[in-house]
């Protein structure tokens, strides 16, 4: 049509309706529904009249509107059998409570229900025929066009999004609505659905439920695909929530619509099968399951397990389609099994020609049965005609298909809520009051108040938000020989017990996918084992990281563990990291062969010191021996066995009393002989400035003085060790920092000022004893004993110049051999440097133990 055309058309629709405004002012005042009158699909007269919205078609044609004209009423397709039992689930209560003479005697309920063809503004509306009627009145202009609620209660919608806009329309009017299938947890919300309620558990808790489920099975790494409505996105949000709680990370989440084009929806396959999940959460409808299930057929896409929600994993028309098996081994919640007794038969006692809407019943048995009422609009010779007494038992189709009892059970006990709720309001003791008209909002306050139990035994109460318990059971899909679906119960889930015993499973084989029974493995990374740690992939989900053993000293004894715990100071981790065991311990001791070594060499300088004691002692009288002070001879070889048997207390476990010992013991005995050879090596000097003429020097350092000046020097060095045991003694130390593994069992110095002091001054009398010694070398004698003290102090000093950088760098226990082997050392030099080549004289050269000779220059 051309823009020319379209003008004038436009033109005379607006006169028209100035024209039609103008005559009004001279009709009588009229209130009028908007729009054409909905008339309801199925009727019956009562005293108290309830409402029900269905979809008895699950779909309409798509028209292009022009904007011109009127647009015609919404033309419904797909005939939705599952509207017509839910439908005849209501009937029968109804019919059976009218023929009760317990509950509502003399009061005679009536119904009138819409179909919505699954439109959501279709549902609205049908909502709004239902509370004001469709009736024309004539009024006068000042009263308003408000009438009473045309019925008490509605039963329905199904699903969640039309609940949703019905209900936030019915709010205002207090009109009680009750769902039997509805389950999105955002109709709790009593604010913005004040008189909404349902007799199906709120998918708050199903979505923890099926979350719990996931992680009871160890699935840590799962993808998900949900319903785009109120109901899937609603459900998975609160799923997703819990599944982070406990630990559960979605690869993937993907939302579907029966109505989506087949590009989106290959788009969804294609992550599937990209994925490297292999446990799918399906958060959908069943109507979106229909249409999801071909695709995934197409394509083949077995081999995952498959968690479902209530809508679609107890459902039989589901399973007849899974022709290509994919959701064998299924697990999900379901609504619990329910019977009521007399339904079953009910419902499949439909007479089309008797009913009271015809034309509806008529469609329906006319593609039940796949025949024609009237013979002259048979399109195909080979479709019979329809009698309408055909036997609806032996067709075998989603609508004879009792396996969703639980559901229209839910129906059943919405309408006896309704029917409890009139029968306290209207006071039925024997017959109920009929002058009394309860308007919904009285209605409304007395279901959400009732509890009751149905004849089959099911109680049936609201908590504050409208909601019944949260009681589910959890099935198990396993196929049989016949390729038909059996629906296993394997457990239950019941929110209102503890939160450790709402998910029990019971002792029974569950089947998986692919007909296994071993439960599927699906995580992002495999389990961290004992003695590792988790450490996550960057930029990804924490489900997803790397095992990374744990350091040394450090260890995990559990599964997955996040960190490496340090162990205790005196224990160090095993090979493994997941246990610490006790940190061996290490000091000097004599069954090493270190040990052994310094003990045989300090044993060795003891039995040669000793010999040499008895050569001096055998041959004390001869020149050699008496050249030098005999005392001070034999007081050295004492002071040298001391030095010798002093490098012992360093072997072996420190004890308090060892650590003590060694110190000084070490200390005291080398002042000790070091202060003899200095009074050797003054005799010398002494001895050479006594020959001179006129010389009298010897009176001033003869043996007296020699001892006092032994005692003396040795008294010094005692008291320095007396201050030091008294201010910081040493002690036996656990050194924990020079091996991370080994626990080092060492002499603390206690106070280092005074081992430094004692080192200082053994330091400084070897000094000044090889000064002197230095200065005496070359004395004209022809057996000069200082040439052999400058070599042995030269020997001393080197030794104990080269101990303190070894000492300092030396870990553990070799610090402690460092220091023996500075004494052995020291007191080899000074054994043989002073004492050999006497003994070689004495021995080998007694020709040369003269007198004279020694006395020649």
């Amino acid at each position: 049509m051309t823009s020319p055309q379209i003008w004038p058309q436009q033109g005379w629709a607006l006169l028209h309706l100035l024209l039609m405004a103008t005559l009004s002012q001279a009709e009588e005042p009229v209130c009028r529904q908007r729009g054409d009158s909905e008339i309801p699909q199925l009727y019956k007269d009562g005293d108290i009249m309830l409402g029900g919205i269905f979809s008895f078609h699950s779909s309409w044609k798509n028209r292009q509107y022009t904007y011109i004209q009127k647009p015609p009423p919404l033309q419904c397709t797909r005939l939705n059998f599952r509207g017509f039992q839910f439908a005849q689930a209501m009937l029968f209560a109804i019919e059976e409570i009218n023929n009760s003479t317990d509950l509502l005697p003399g009061i005679k309920l009536g119904y009138k229900i819409y179909n919505t063809c699954s439109s959501i503004a279709r549902g609205v509306r049908m909502a709004l025929a239902l509370a004001n009627g469709n009736k024309e009145s004539f009024l006068p202009s000042e009263t308003p066009c408000t009438r009473p609620a045309q019925v008490q209660a509605i039963m329905g919608e199904t699903s969640s999004s039309p609940c949703m806009a019905i209900a936030t329309v019915m709010g205002p009017f207090h009109i009680p609505m009750i769902s039997h299938f509805a389950t999105c947890a955002c109709l709790s919300d009593k604010v913005k659905y004040p008189s909404f309620l349902r007799t199906i558990p709120s998918d708050y808790y199903q979505s923890r439920a099926l979350a719990q489920l996931v992680k009871h099975f160890g699935w840590t790494w799962v993808g998900a695909v949900r319903t785009n409505d109120d109901y899937g996105n609603n459900g998975m949000a609160t799923f997703i929530e819990t599944a982070e709680q406990l630990g559960i990370c979605l690869e993937y989440s993907e939302a579907v619509f029966r109505t989506d084009p087949p590009e989106k929806i290959r788009q969804v396959i294609n992550v599937i099968m990209a994925s490297t999940s292999k446990v799918i959460v399906a958060f959908l409808s069943h109507k979106d399951m229909d249409v999801l299930i071909h695709y995934l057929s197409n394509h083949n896409l077995t081999g995952y397990q498959w968690v479902g929600s209530e809508s679609w994993i107890f459902d039989s028309q589901i399973a007849a389609m899974d022709t290509h098996h994919i959701l064998d081994g299924a697990i999900g919640l379901s609504i619990p099994k329910a019977h009521v007794s007399g339904m079953k038969e009910f419902m499949l006692d439909v007479k089309p020609l008797n009913s009271s809407s015809n034309e509806l019943f008529k469609e329906f048995w006319e593609t039940l049965f796949s025949c024609k009422f009237r013979q002259n609009d048979l399109s195909d010779s080979n479709q019979r005609k329809c009698t309408g007494n055909e036997d609806l038992y032996e067709k075998h189709n989603s609508f004879t298909d009792m396996s969703l009892m639980p559901i229209f059970n839910n129906v059943y006990k919405g309408v006896y809520a309704v029917a409890h709720a009139l029968h306290n309001i209207l006071d039925c003791k024997r017959m109920c009051n009929n002058k009394v008209h309860p308007d919904p909002f009285t209605i409304l306050q007395h279901i959400r108040k009732i509890q009751f139990k149905t004849k089959e035994g099911d109680e049936v109460y609201f908590n504050e938000n409208g909601d019944p318990a949260a009681k589910y059971e959890i099935i198990n899909w396993q196929p049989t020989q016949n390729d038909i679906v059996d629906f296993v119960p394997v457990g239950f889930y019941d929110a209102s017990l503890p939160a450790d015993r709402q998910l029990i499973l019971e002792n029974k084989t569950i089947l998986w996918t692919q007909n296994s029974l071993q439960v599927p493995l699906s995580v992002c990374s495999e389990k961290c084992p004992p003695g590792t740690r988790k450490v996550l992939q960057k930029g990804k989900p924490v489900c997803c990281y790397d095992c990374i053993r744990c350091a040394e000293g450090e260890f995990s004894n559990i599964i997955d563990s996040i960190t490496c715990e340090q162990c205790p100071p005196e224990f160090w981790s095993n090979e493994k990291r997941d246990a610490c065991v006790k940190k061996e311990t290490e000091f000097l001791s004599y069954e090493e062969i270190m040990g052994s070594l310094l003990t045989g060499a300090s044993l060795f300088g003891t039995c040669m010191t000793c010999l040499v004691a008895c050569i001096f002692f055998r041959y004390r009288k001869t020149p050699i021996v008496r050249a030098n002070n005999t005392e001070l001879s034999f007081l050295l070889l004492f002071s040298l066995t001391l030095c010798f048997l002093c490098s012992l207390t360093f072997i072996g476990q420190p004890s308090e009393w060892s650590c003590m010992l060694r110190h000084t013991a070490f200390g005291i005995t080398f002042v000790l002989c070091i202060s003899c050879v200095l009074g050797k090596t003054i005799v010398v000097l002494m001895a050479f400035r006594a020959t001179l003429p006129g010389s009298n020097v010897m009176k001033w350092f003869g043996p007296v003085q020699q001892r006092l000046s032994v005692v003396g020097f040795t008294l010094i060095q005692v008291l320095i060790c007396i201050l030091w045991l008294t201010i910081s003694p040493p002690f036996p130390f656990k050194n924990f920092k020079d091996f991370k593994d080994k626990i080092i069992i060492e002499c603390a110095l206690g106070s280092a000022i005074g081992f430094w002091a004692v080192l200082g001054y053994i330091g400084l009398l070897a000094l000044l004893c090889f000064v002197l010694a230095f200065l005496a070398r070359k004395l004209p004698d022809n057996f000069n004993e200082a040439k052999f003290i400058t070599f042995s102090m030269l020997i001393f000093c080197a030794v104990w110049i080269t101990f303190i950088p070894a000492y300092v760098s030396s870990p553990g226990k070799f610090s402690v051999a460092v220091e023996i082997f500075a004494i052995l050392a020291s007191s080899f030099g000074l054994l043989i440097c002073i004492f050999i080549p006497k003994c070689y004289i004495i021995l080998l050269k007694p020709e040369k133990n003269t007198k004279k000779n020694m006395m020649s220059k």
